[in-house]
């Protein structure tokens, strides 16, 4: 039976005051690293052999996977970043407080922003604070100034079939890091939830998502390994 384990990243400095992140590369809160060794107890607890993980670019979800694999005592697993695990780009809205922008722009249009499947929130312009740390981290792709969710799912899911379903046909077990929107889009894709619906699926901090495979790709079944803080799956819908 081979395994795929999906993990948001713990609490970040800017999850604590927020604000939206995207890609900033922000550490972890002090909370977000015991989140991060509470996913690796609930995953040593599966005693699953794990063989690769992926990873973002982005230190919040490269240190996650440290602290998990320490907790596993599998240091020594090889790690792959890419950027196309990323979080979704969240433009000019970076490093902006929600509460702030939700009383300038209003609830209605804030929900567009952040919940509709299409639409990206402005583009980050040239003035934008974070512009130059954003791109320095990030070389030789396109680089996109926002991104809607529909934007972030054509950069991971072409990833994922390109280098995780070959890996999942082997029989490999498979561990990613990543971000709430990155792991949104994936889900979108394995669980076949339609454009409407994803905008009510969310990835829980600190809740590793088990999703276990037949041999031909097709999900066995899944299950989130804290059934106390369990989120809905929302599937074939």
């Amino acid at each position: 039976m081979q395994n795929l384990i999906l993990t948001r990243h713990g609490q970040s400095l800017w999850n604590k005051e927020k604000r939206f992140t995207g890609w900033a590369d922000i550490g972890l809160s002090e909370k977000g690293k015991s989140e991060a060794k509470y996913a690796g107890n609930l995953i040593k607890e599966l005693n699953i052999e794990l063989d690769v993980c992926f990873t973002s670019v982005l230190k919040r979800a490269v240190n996650t996977l440290k602290i998990i694999l320490k907790t596993l005592n599998r240091e020594e697993l090889k790690i792959v970043a890419a950027w196309e695990f990323n979080e979704r780009h969240y433009g000019n809205l970076t490093g902006l407080n929600k509460d702030e922008i939700l009383k300038k722009h209003g609830e209605k249009q804030v929900k567009i922003w952040r919940r509709s499947f299409s639409v990206p929130p402005p583009p980050m312009d040239s003035g934008n604070p974070y512009n130059e740390s954003i791109y320095s981290n990030i070389t030789k792709i396109k680089m996109p100034q926002s991104e809607s969710l529909k934007d972030t799912f054509e950069r991971v899911v072409p990833y994922y079939k390109k280098n995780i379903e070959p890996l999942i046909l082997l029989k490999k077990n498979i561990l990613i890091s990543a971000h709430g929107n990155s792991l949104r889009a994936l889900c979108k894709k394995l669980f076949n939830i339609s454009e409407k619906n994803i905008a009510n699926f969310e990835i829980p901090t600190g809740n590793p998502l088990l999703i276990r495979f037949k041999n031909n790709l097709e999900i066995k079944d899944c299950k989130y390994l804290d059934n106390t803080r369990a989120k809905k799956i929302l599937h074939n819908i």
